[in-house]
């Protein structure tokens, strides 16, 4: 029989277990912290700059898929971290392709970042 009350409890739980998680990997990881203050003066600099509502939604997606990449990597790297204290080859291995995937995103972001903010920032300027 379906009980609706201990499936909303559950999301409920599952819900704040996710607040959790996002509460302590920005108290604990500064490239998190980092990667949200960059993101809080993108919004910011779009709101000045008047970019347009499809810039926008880029920045927010942009925005939201860092985010979700940097606590990922943070979660392979707490996890072997929690598996296995000792240095190896392999684990080395595992958190530096976790870590270039951040890499990867973050060239790309800054690079679509570029696009749409350069030529805004060359018209404030008069160039």
């Amino acid at each position: 029989m379906y009980n609706g009350y201990a499936v909303m409890k559950k999301h409920i739980k599952s819900f704040r277990n996710a607040l959790d998680g996002l509460g302590w990997t920005f108290s604990t990881q500064r490239n998190f912290r980092v990667h949200f203050t960059l993101s809080v003066l993108s919004l910011v600099a779009g709101w000045f700059f008047h970019i347009s509502n499809g810039e926008f939604l880029v920045i927010f997606v942009l925005i939201i898929m860092g985010l979700v990449i940097e606590t990922i990597n943070t979660a392979i790297e707490e996890t072997i971290d929690a598996i296995h204290k000792d240095w190896s080859s392999a684990i080395k291995i595992a958190k530096d392709v976790s870590a270039a995937s951040m890499l990867l995103f973050a060239i790309g972001a800054t690079l679509i970042a570029a696009y749409i903010f350069i030529p805004k920032i060359l018209l404030f300027l008069g160039l």
